[in-house]
């Protein structure tokens, strides 16, 4: 292990480790929420207090100066600059921290650099939406909070396209994805799996990838982000979205996900405790198509979970109880997440952690 540890001089801590903050992107009119403001804006507030209130920073991204109640904190740093959307899980910074014990100066960069933040390409999924905005984010909020900090360099990694909500990290050099959004087109073609894994173990400094090759939500444009699926959690724990109902359309593919869960290990070798999230009952938009709720998508926090919830008590509170077996240290604060599904995304997907 240690002369493992000594050719990753980097490591992607996982969610639950110490954080310094969170991103946020700001909805405003100029966004695909401008026909509902109001009432995702209430959704946002939400989150902010209850961030601000587990002690991390709130980096809140917004083309103009925000007068906002719930951001009136000095734990709250507004950054101006344009925006296209406000999925900052998928183009915000992916932050690295220094493996303990290493001395590698990683081509240059001093041991005294604790944290390499990664700026990947963001290209609105697939070139599905305009993304230029977005995707100039990073490089500016380094600029903007970091680079004065002698201890954070930051990553040009503009020539591949990753989404943070395709990714999840153990901390410990596992990291888990799906086939269906890594290959999807309009990403990193002519790239073979192959060649993506190999670029994954290197920017990530990974030691495996866990690919899943099943599984989908209808309504989901993100070609299927693993942070909708399966999210890792402390002692080995999978939690993934199940499907009991034979006759659901999503029911096929999320039961061959689980059949392939249940054949992964641990780095040790071992099974993973693998525990089943409800599915919530099926919610539509306007025009009778299905939306992509799921309760993995999660934002966990210093001391408290982020819990997306529907409006369905007993799902809801199923969900509630799964999470906080998985996270006992941690209380889980349901957040109504029904505004947010109407444009295809949840709690995780609006934030990115930067961690400690």
């Amino acid at each position: 292990m240690n002369e493992e540890k000594g050719r990753y001089p980097w490591r992607m801590p996982a969610e639950w480790e110490r954080q310094r903050g969170v991103l946020l992107a700001w909805p405003h009119a100029g966004t695909d929420w401008a026909p509902m403001l109001e009432e995702v804006l209430d959704t946002y507030r939400q989150m902010a207090v209850e961030i601000v209130g587990s002690g991390e920073l709130l980096y809140v991204v917004s083309p103009e100066p925000l007068n906002e109640p719930a951001l009136r904190s000095e734990k709250v740093v507004n950054m101006v600059c344009p925006t296209n959307d406000t999925w900052a899980r998928d183009f915000g910074v992916i932050t690295l921290v220094r493996a303990a014990g290493c001395q590698h100066t990683d081509s240059g960069v001093p041991p005294h650099r604790c944290a390499k933040m990664l700026d990947f390409c963001f290209n609105g999924w697939g070139e599905k939406f305009p993304a230029a905005h977005d995707n100039a984010i990073n490089r500016r909020f380094f600029d903007t909070n970091f680079a004065a900090h002698e201890t954070h360099c930051y990553a040009d990694l503009q020539d591949f396209v990753l989404e943070g909500g395709s990714i999840e990290s153990d901390g410990r050099g596992t990291v888990l994805t799906t086939s269906q959004c890594l290959l999807a087109p309009h990403r990193n073609q002519p790239m073979t799996r192959h060649d993506i894994e190999e670029r994954l173990k290197r920017d990530l400094c990974a030691q495996r990838i866990l690919w899943i090759d099943h599984g989908h939500l209808t309504g989901d444009d993100t070609d299927g982000h693993i942070d909708t699926l399966v999210r890792i959690c402390p002692n080995d724990t999978l939690l993934y979205v199940g499907c009991n109902d034979p006759d659901d359309e999503q029911y096929a593919e999320l039961k061959a996900m689980e059949a392939q869960l249940q054949t992964f290990t641990t780095p040790e070798g071992q099974p993973y405790r693998l525990r089943k999230l409800p599915m919530p009952d099926p919610i539509h938009d306007e025009e009778g198509l299905r939306l992509p709720a799921t309760y993995a998508n999660f934002l966990i926090l210093n001391d408290r979970v982020l819990l997306p919830t529907y409006g369905q008590p007993q799902h809801d509170q199923a969900a509630r109880q799964t999470v906080q077996e998985a996270f006992p240290d941690r209380r889980v604060i349901g957040i109504d997440s029904r505004s947010l599904i109407k444009q295809h995304g949840s709690i995780h997907c609006c934030t990115m952690q930067i961690p400690q």
